[in-house]
């Protein structure tokens, strides 16, 4: 397989629940440009997430067991998105193993 023709871990599922991979020819094809604009959408989403969570923590109000339930969750997401972009990007250097 060449380097252009690694696959490419897209920021979403298939229908099934099962990862959903991208091979192309190295083109900048459009599905690729989506693919770029959604990781770097998720990872703002991630810094944005955190510092309103550093933030809520750091406040003289101590949150309540329900606000810190979700923002656990929002922060789960994040990190979740994150090792994704982190994996697709990983596969399409040689040597990396997931």
């Amino acid at each position: 397989m060449t380097q252009t023709s690694r696959p490419r871990l897209l920021p979403w599922c298939g229908a099934d629940g099962q990862p959903a991979l991208l091979v192309t020819d190295g083109a900048h094809s459009h599905l690729s440009r989506l693919t770029d604009s959604i990781e770097a959408t998720q990872l703002d989403t991630g810094r944005e997430v955190l510092r309103l969570s550093r933030t809520m923590i750091r406040s003289l109000e101590r949150p309540t067991a329900d606000e810190l339930f979700y923002v656990s969750q929002r922060l789960a997401e994040c990190l979740t998105d994150a090792l994704r972009v982190a994996d697709s990007r990983g596969l399409r250097l040689s040597g990396y193993e997931a």
